[in-house]
């Protein structure tokens, strides 16, 4: 399914199509869900999207803005965003109610390469908004269970109320299907019962990988690359099987504005998703 999907409007790839907002509720104190479909419902029902790709919200006099889709292709018709207010788009889409219009185009990017990884082992590893994009890869693998091996999730936020969808993650550690491990830097509540510590102290609660047969996915705060990476080398995890998703100053979503440029790269077309061998010759992807 990876690099297969077309935009909505073939027509015209610039012109967004019309979508109603059909649920929303805050997850964090600047962190809003949004779950919307399509007006066309021929179209809604007709979208197709990855893993791991994005599409342009726009709203009318404010402009628009690319975000990761949160939900997965598994679960059709209906599109989820989690989106964190930090400039004029964002405010502008915070300020709109359940019933309202939103303007979407897309999808956008290269998504995961969800065939190579049928039958291995998935480990996901997410700190703040990166658990946006890597929820959709997260359900995807939940929701075909039977196509992957081992699946394990460690999610890491700053302080409990920071954590994005912290209920649905502490519902998802009932499954006996996967390995769910969380975490906060500082508990400042007194009642979290889970780890105490950076992402990257739940790394000894993995046992027994099997590196060859692994995915590695990941996504946070640029300082969490770093420190990430190093405990997934130590796994032996091949480089071409760890997988990030870098949503680095996209603006057009098309490779035209050449915003995203990176030397020959675009993190529109070429990204969002790339290897670790990606990062390492090109340093400024992170």
């Amino acid at each position: 399914m990876n690099g297969e999907n077309k935009c909505i409007n073939q027509t015209n790839p610039y012109l967004p199509e019309a979508a109603r907002i059909v649920r929303t509720y805050p997850l964090t104190e600047d962190v809003k869900y949004f779950q919307v479909r399509l007006v066309d419902m021929e179209k809604a029902i007709s979208f197709k999207y990855s893993p791991g790709q994005f599409a342009m919200i726009s709203v009318l006099g404010a402009g628009e803005a690319p975000f990761s889709i949160s939900s997965t292709p598994s679960r059709p018709s209906l599109l989820e965003f989690c989106i964190r207010k930090a400039g004029t788009v964002t405010n502008a889409i915070f300020k709109l109610k359940e019933n309202d219009h939103i303007g979407i185009r897309g999808p956008y990017g290269n998504g995961f390469p969800i065939e190579s990884m049928h039958g291995k082992d998935i480990i996901i590893v997410m700190g703040g908004l990166g658990a946006a994009p890597l929820r959709s890869v997260l359900l995807y693998c939940l929701d075909n269970r039977d196509l992957f091996g081992r699946v394990a999730l460690l999610h890491g936020a700053k302080r409990p109320a920071e954590m994005i969808f912290r209920e649905e993650f502490f519902a998802l550690k009932e499954r006996k299907d996967l390995e769910c491990y969380l975490t906060v830097d500082a508990d400042d509540t007194g009642k979290w019962k889970e780890n105490i510590g950076v992402v990257t102290t739940l790394f000894p609660q993995l046992k027994d990988i099997n590196p060859s047969k692994t995915f590695a996915i990941v996504c946070g705060p640029p300082v969490m690359y770093k420190f990430v990476l190093k405990e997934l080398i130590k796994l032996n995890i091949p480089k071409n099987q760890i997988l990030m998703t870098l949503e680095r100053r996209m603006k057009c979503g098309v490779g035209k504005c050449g915003h995203c440029a990176i030397d020959y790269i675009y993190t529109c077309i070429d990204g969002p998703v790339f290897t670790y061998w990606d990062v390492i010759h090109m340093k400024e992807l992170i």
